[in-house]
């Protein structure tokens, strides 16, 4: 096994670290006539390596991508993108591929550090910090810049914009895949509408204006305690965000989950079922014990056999007809909680496995819990005014006593919403077109009619909608240059708030003060101990890590009778858990591959076999770092990795490269065949088997012989991400094998260690992710500089995530933009 410490790899960075244009030499580089004379050299020992597969010969018949006939190892500025590829391979040990002949570590590692080294000082020399075209606020972005700018939440729900488009990596900042569609246009005018009168309290709202309905997930169990927001003891149900906008009356209804025959199930028992505002009791509703409105239907006969019909009638329609509440409720945010009272009980004799889906039973349908499958709320009925909301309180910054006043405490309030809106100082330009749309709003419905008008134009404002940076006048076209501190607060507040800047930050801008090293510096810690930081979880990590499709799979349930909605959120719910933990606490980057502890409800720690772990709550537990360790031992990645009826080393193994080295392999050729599955009747092979039949192609084993051994490894993990001895065959876990630079693995715990034998890799890749997420574009061969220089900073302070961060701000991507070609 590969066995190169911390301590050697830190070396070996100091020696090759980069500098990124305009931000000096590494330390120890060396002089440039040195590094020349070392060239004829490695010339040779790509000649006794390389040459025999990398020439012309192989590359014409396309069996290799490049010859190095054609490359000047003299001159790797020429050919720089095809040298940092170099470089990547070589310090991973995917080259030359395993069989072949190889250079000592060495002599391997001393050519990749005057490589890099060479690189860097070509890229220094014509400095390229790239250039991020205009684009459009994402979801996300758009929801927290109308939080941050009107103090209202926006909900979801009503929202219906087009999902946004990935890039390769993963992101949806990316500007090359910002579209634009009509049909996001016009939702974009929906929405502005709808904020801009729910903000300002549009008195003319009516009850199904604002009217909503919350569902939750068909396949989630609600047996247990589901919200934060809902009392203790009580079961089911669902906690609801709802904008009430308006003092008035409300109106919630419920609709109860039904059977595939329309049954509504759980009515051969009662239970209570409460309706709370904020935690206020409001109502409470006593529903089943059906069994007194006649005899039932036969339970493994449900939909062939009715029962009588008074009961037919109440389990059908009646039981939930009648749970409707209307209530008094002031303006704002609100919290509406629905749930059922627990009765606790304890199953006694012989229990079955819990069933799901079409698989349960007619006992279970019926003598089980209740669930809320829907719920609606409607309102305002008999409006009694705006009220006090937090958006109001934000917009009316002045309130004019007479007519003569109302001109200028509107030019006041437009002046300050367009200044955050637009993210930059305003002029008379800016804001003579929202006073018309005042005036118009005005003639309407009066002072607060104006502003909503002006509110509803300024959030279909393209200085709204759309990131723009434009070049100084009269530059160079390719010319590298320092974006405005205006532009750098825009940068800044996007990458780690994915929003709009807040007015301090604004303000050290306007004065041109945020360029200065000490005052970015404390803007970006302050910014990161916001609440608001937590985007760089919710949209960076989960997007990099792509977590968010834990929410998409879908286990086979007669497989994986075990898994089911609750199990998913639990999984999800605790990566973003371990990840916000990571980030607050500042911990090093490395712990993601080796933290040994993580953060479980009851729910979780009995999917993972860990004891004394009770209730929903999620909290922090330590766990074995042989099994669990680090984020190769959570459920949610290995599940979102595997197929819905088996696991697939593939699928990990290529996740792995991607996201943990930075190195994805290259997609499949078209006429690659599938896996050959088990069918009945035939021997039951294991995935390796079956694998190592497929890998008989040669055009298929040229690839799997580097992504399979990281997915084998960890087979150990079933495709729902249990911890299993055995496979699908019943013979023992065949884990073993030796991943492209010759490290020996069997277990998840030597997996770990030897990927940290390239953990200077593993922080680079994470940078690079973080970089691209960071400027909105992919990151490009002319990009590896600054990324090398950012980890060899930030190794002196262990790469924890506040200096990977700090480096990406202060790095020359960032900082700087290349004038239009």
């Amino acid at each position: 096994m590969r066995t190169l410490s911390v301590l050697t790899h830190v070396a070996v960075v100091v020696a090759v670290a980069a500098s990124a244009a305009g931000q000096g030499p590494a330390p120890n580089r060396q002089p440039a006539a040195s590094a020349r004379s070392e060239a004829p050299a490695y010339e040779g020992l790509l000649d006794q390596y390389c040459v025999s597969c990398h020439n012309e010969g192989m590359s014409g018949q396309g069996t290799v991508p490049f010859a190095f006939e054609h490359l000047d190892v003299t001159d790797v500025g020429a050919d720089a993108a095809m040298w940092e590829t170099v470089a990547r391979k070589l310090r991973l040990g995917m080259m030359p591929p395993l069989g072949r002949p190889r250079p000592d570590r060495v002599t391997n590692d001393r050519f990749v550090t005057w490589l890099e080294g060479q690189l860097d000082a070509a890229a220094a020399a014509n400095p390229n910090p790239g250039r991020s075209v205009v684009r459009r606020l994402t979801s996300a972005e758009y929801i927290n810049a109308v939080q941050s700018l009107l103090a209202f939440e926006v909900d979801e729900h009503w929202l219906l914009f087009p999902v946004d488009d990935v890039d390769q990596q993963g992101f949806d900042t990316n500007g090359d895949v910002l579209s634009v569609s009509p049909a996001l246009f016009d939702r974009y005018l929906v929405a502005a509408n709808r904020i801009s009168r729910l903000a300002v309290g549009d008195t003319t709202i009516g009850p199904g204006y604002a009217a909503t309905t919350y569902s939750s997930p068909r396949l989630q169990y609600q047996d247990d305690r589901t919200s934060e927001d809902l009392p203790f003891g009580s079961r089911g149900g669902m906690a609801i965000r709802h904008y009430f906008p308006l003092d008035g009356e409300y109106e919630v209804k419920i609709d109860l989950r039904r059977m595939i025959y329309d049954y509504i199930i759980g009515m051969g028992r009662s239970h209570q079922i409460e309706v709370r505002l904020d935690g206020a009791l409001v109502e409470q509703f006593t529903i089943g014990d059906a069994d007194r409105f006649g005899y039932p239907s036969a339970y493994s006969f449900f939909g062939t056999i009715r029962g009588d019909p008074g009961w037919e009638d109440y389990v059908s329609n009646e039981a939930d007809a009648g749970l409707v509440v209307r209530f008094p409720a002031k303006a704002g945010m609100r919290v509406v909680g629905v749930s059922f009272v627990d009765a606790r009980t304890e199953p006694t004799g012989i229990l079955e496995r819990r069933l799901s889906g079409f698989s349960l039973s007619g006992l279970g349908f019926y003598q089980g819990n209740a669930a809320v499958e829907r719920v609606e709320i409607a309102g305002p009925y008999n409006a009694a005014g705006p009220g006090d909301t937090a958006s109001r309180r934000k917009l009316f910054t002045c309130h004019p006593e007479s007519g003569a006043d109302e001109v200028k405490c509107a030019i006041e309030i437009v002046t300050a919403l367009a200044r955050r809106g637009y993210r930059r100082p305003v002029t008379d330009d800016d804001i003579a077109p929202l006073m018309r749309f005042y005036e118009a709003g005005l003639s309407e419905r009066g002072f607060e009619g104006g502003i909503q008008k002006v509110v509803q134009r300024l959030l279909v404002a393209p200085e709204f909608l759309f990131r723009v940076e434009r070049d100084p006048v009269d530059i160079a076209a390719g010319t590298a240059y320092d974006i405005t501190d205006i532009e750098l607060a825009s940068r800044l507040s996007f990458f780690l708030w994915s929003g709009i800047p807040d007015e301090e930050l604004l303000a050290v801008a306007e004065k041109g003060r945020l360029t200065t090293p000490d005052v970015l510096e404390q803007q970006v810690r302050r910014m990161l101990s916001d609440p608001r930081a937590s985007a760089l979880v919710d949209n960076f990590a989960s997007q990099w890590l792509q977590l968010r499709r834990i929410r998409g799979v879908a286990p086979d349930a007669d497989v994986f009778f075990d898994f089911d909605e609750n199990l998913r959120v639990d999984m999800e719910r605790e990566t973003l858990l371990f990840l916000e933990s990571q980030l607050q606490t500042d911990r090093s980057l490395l712990e993601l591959l080796t933290a040994e502890y993580t953060f479980v409800n009851e729910r979780l720690a009995r999917h993972y076999g860990i004891d004394q772990v009770y209730g929903e709550r999620f909290r922090r537990v330590p766990v074995d770092a042989d099994t669990r360790g680090g984020l190769l031992g959570h459920a949610s990645l290995l599940t979102l990795t595997s197929y819905p009826t088996r696991t697939s080393p593939v699928l990990r193994g290529k996740w792995v490269l991607d996201n943990i080295l930075g190195m994805p392999p290259p997609p499949p050729p078209d006429d690659v065949p599938a896996l050959e599955e088990n069918h009945g009747g035939r021997d039951v092979l294991s995935i390796r088997e079956r694998m190592e039949q497929h890998r008989a192609n040669p055009a298929c084993a040229v690839c799997h012989r580097i992504m399979d051994p990281p997915g084998f490894v960890l087979e150990n993990y079933d495709a729902i991400g249990r911890w299993r001895a055995t496979d699908v065959a019943g013979a023992p876990v065949d884990t073993g094998g030796t991943l492209a630079d010759g490290s020996v693995v069997d277990t998840p715990a030597t997996f770990r260690e030897a990927l940290m034998a390239y953990d200077v890799s593993f922080i680079r890749t994470v940078t690079e992710k973080l970089l691209s997420y960071a400027i909105g574009r992919s990151v490009e061969y002319y990009d590896q500089p600054a990324i090398r220089r950012i980890v060899f900073e930030a190794a002196s302070n262990d790469y924890r995530w506040s200096s990977i961060i700090l480096g990406v701000v202060n790095s020359m991507p960032f900082q700087m933009r290349s004038a239009e070609l």
